[in-house]
């Protein structure tokens, strides 16, 4: 049996988006990421809104803007089963994407000045991180946990040098 996984027109375009903005065109990116999110909808296929509501919460100017889509992806991430993440990659697990959704929301409450729900979501994230695997996406969660948390403990509003969890 071939576990290879169908391919995924969609997520195509979504990493396609991505890499734009990653290559230096944050601006097409986030053009062609909003107007995907225009065609799935709000109550389109859940792992289409979570990854594309996490990438496009990066490439926001404000962190006014930017926490409404860290939260449609926390939203869609409720909405995913292991099973259809499953479909895109064979080792996906939704409770792996979680910490770094509260994570990203941690540092972009931070960023907004409302320390207590920053604590509250990066408590999660570190609750929720203690499960994930030592590796490379492992690690730069939970150095994201303490980037924050040491922002946080200072009273920084400034963004990090880089996103918590570029990479995941």
């Amino acid at each position: 049996m071939d576990d290879q996984p169908t391919p995924d027109p969609t997520m195509t375009r979504i990493i396609e988006a991505v890499q734009l903005g990653q290559a230096g065109d944050p601006a097409e990116a986030r053009h062609r990421l909003t107007a995907l999110w225009d065609e799935i909808g709000a109550t389109g296929d859940a792992l289409h809104r979570c990854t594309l509501a996490h990438y496009l919460a990066d490439l926001q100017e404000t962190p006014e803007v930017e926490v409404v889509w860290d939260e449609r992806a926390l939203a869609a991430a409720t909405d995913l089963t292991d099973e259809r993440a499953q479909q895109h990659h064979h080792a996906l697990q939704v409770r792996a994407f979680l910490p770094s959704l509260h994570l990203n929301l941690a540092d972009v409450h931070r960023r907004l000045r409302d320390p207590d729900r920053a604590r509250a979501h990066l408590d999660t994230a570190r609750s929720l991180a203690a499960h994930l695997p030592t590796d490379q996406y492992g690690d730069l969660v939970r150095a994201g946990i303490q980037h924050v948390d040491q922002a946080l403990a200072v009273g920084s509003t400034r963004r990090l040098d880089s996103d918590p969890t570029a990479a995941g």
